[in-house]
């Protein structure tokens, strides 16, 4: 059974990395909770046993913390190593089919909230937010270039991303994570011929 930590001030006492994951934790927990529109600096400090003193002195703005809660969740997406570029790209795939359902939906709405509070586009939102499999795809790519299955020649970032918008644009229409069959027709039909693999 998992100790529950103490509330600040009582007992040990959170610092640096370790209170910071705590915080964007309760920050992901509450977004999950009570959606955007209902997400309060009070309910997320109350939800990490602190005060919102905390928060503000982190992310001064509500979308600040929204966003770094977010980076934190994407960020622990697994880097799959099948030995194959096709096998890592649908490896990965997989993952942020299953895993992005629920982020997808938050996303939507935080681009239009995001936008109202801030005037920044859904694409600097998503500069904001990075990863979702955008930076494990570039890795890919060169496990596969010096594994001789592709050229070293350049990939642009668009062509490289490609597979990963494909699968949110998808998730973004349906909340479904997508079949293997789909998932398989974006590498083997689209991505792969692309790239000339």
């Amino acid at each position: 059974m998992t100790e529950t930590p103490p509330p600040e001030g009582k007992g040990r006492r959170r610092r640096g990395a370790t209170l910071e994951a705590a915080l964007l934790e309760a920050a992901w927990d509450e977004l999950m909770a009570v959606g955007y529109d209902s997400l309060t600096m009070e309910g997320v400090a109350a939800r990490a046993r602190t005060n919102k003193t905390v928060l503000y002195r982190r992310w001064p703005t509500r979308p600040e913390l929204v966003l770094a809660a977010v980076r934190q969740h994407k960020s622990s997406i697994e880097v799959p190593d099948t030995g194959s570029l096709r096998g890592d790209v649908l490896g990965l795939l997989r993952f942020v089919s299953a895993r992005n359902v629920e982020l997808i939906g938050i996303l939507s709405v935080l681009q239009a909230d995001y936008y109202k509070e801030t005037g920044l586009s859904p694409s600097a939102l998503r500069e904001r937010t990075p990863g979702g499999g955008r930076e494990i795809m570039e890795l890919l790519l060169q496990r596969a270039v010096a594994r001789g299955e592709i050229g070293a020649g350049r990939i642009s970032a668009r062509i490289a991303r490609l597979p990963i918008d494909l699968v949110h644009h998808e998730l973004l229409m349906t909340y479904v994570p997508m079949s293997d069959a789909a998932l398989e027709e974006i590498v083997d039909t689209i991505f792969l011929p692309l790239i000339g693999s």
